[in-house]
């Protein structure tokens, strides 16, 4: 599941729990506070990322800091479900920063890639920050640019289209999709093509992530066979 949120001043996330899955937040805009009943704390700012392994079960709280012009923090947040097998790992955190992040620049310039986690055209993300296997990549497209993103077969494969118009597919599937859309590609390739018009009045920016199909997006916090106990336990915000 794919949460693009949008959270204004004197709202947030205070203390709620997570089990059996992984959560992978990306920071657009402002910045948010984290804290659990473990101690762990940290900040994530415009274009940083958290990776969350929630494993046997953690509170946490996610507060937005107020912004010096009261605009909202924004950001998305991605739910996957972890294996049986490490349903009761240990929780654990990994902060990836926004100069941590490599990219790569294809089509004479004309698109921009950030590899946040994953491979494209010969780059190769951070390792090592989640143990569910997933691709994401923050690709933003110039007028007349054209991306072709091989991704493993098989794989559940999405975008999420922030900005601009972007034309997915080829020939007589190719498929202009607007802003604020989410485009589900069928398993069976192992490519996901992204173009935008010449004539174009501005650049496109989507993310795309791929998940091995063994994990399932729950519309919640816990897989069905799976519960948490909590005691009062309270965060510091």
């Amino acid at each position: 599941m794919l949460d693009h949120f949008t959270i204004k001043p004197g709202a947030g996330f205070p203390d709620h729990p997570h089990r059996g899955q992984e959560t992978i937040t990306y920071l657009l805009e402002g910045a948010v506070d984290h804290e659990d009943f473990a101690g762990n704390a940290g900040t994530i700012k415009a274009g940083d990322l958290q990776f969350m392994t929630a494993g046997r079960g953690i509170m946490h709280a996610e507060m937005p800091r107020q912004n010096p012009d009261d605009s909202a923090n924004v950001g998305m947040q991605l739910w996957v479900d972890l294996p049986e097998k490490l349903k009761k790992c240990e929780p654990r955190y990994r902060d990836l920063r926004a100069k941590e992040i490599p990219s790569v620049d294809v089509d004479d310039g004309k698109v921009h890639i950030k590899v946040i986690s994953g491979q494209s055209h010969g780059v190769d993300s951070v390792k090592e920050l989640a143990y569910t296997p997933v691709w994401i990549m923050d690709i933003e497209i110039k007028p007349g640019g054209k991306v072709v993103q091989n991704l493993p077969e098989g794989w559940n494969a999405f975008a999420y289209t922030l900005s601009g118009s972007t034309a997915f597919g080829v020939g007589k599937d190719k498929t202009i999709v607007g802003q604020y859309h989410n485009v589900v590609f069928e398993q069976k390739g192992d490519e996901v093509v992204a173009e935008v018009e010449e004539e174009a009045k501005e650049n496109e920016h989507f993310t795309l992530c791929h998940v091995a199909p063994l994990f399932l997006y729950w519309p919640s916090h816990f897989s069905v066979t799976c519960k948490l106990q909590y005691g009062n336990w309270e965060c510091g915000f």
